[in-house]
């Protein structure tokens, strides 16, 4: 096993700063006004669901509590149905509702926008590298 140099110690650091001020801008210019976590459990619910509360806070690592309480509130902004589970009579399973999906949608939209305009004004081969660098990314948090 190799040992982590200064070098990569002040890269990991300066790839945390970026990347957490790029997910911040993101979330601002998504419009949606919900907050990371409900964010978070509203695509998971997109993406694997329906779902039960437990299977939900396994997927986003928090306690069954945080979850009932995510789910609360995206029932109340009308994003999410729940049902009794017929496999368990004892639980629910939480679905996406048309306007969650259109939610979602809208803010990818957005996102997807404001990253557009941004690259416009880069040169290929900055682009050439930025590419490169989100199939890094993303095979690295694999």
């Amino acid at each position: 096993m190799r040992s982590t140099s200064a070098a990569d110690v002040e890269l990991a650091s300066h790839l945390r700063i970026a990347l957490t001020r790029t997910a911040r801008r993101l979330r601002q210019e998504s419009g949606t006004g919900l907050s990371p976590s409900l964010t978070a459990a509203l695509t998971t619910i997109e993406q694997l669901g329906p779902l039960t509360p437990s299977e939900l806070a396994m997927r986003e690592r928090v306690q069954r509590p945080t979850v009932t309480r995510i789910v609360v509130r995206l029932e109340e902004l009308g994003l999410v149905t729940r049902a009794l589970d017929p496999g368990d009579r004892r639980s629910s399973l939480i679905t996406m509702a048309p306007p969650g999906r259109e939610l979602l949608a809208v803010a990818r939209t957005r996102k997807d926008a404001f990253l557009s305009e941004r690259l416009d004004a880069l040169g290929p081969r900055d682009r050439a590298t930025l590419e490169r660098a989100a199939v890094l990314l993303e095979g690295m948090l694999e």
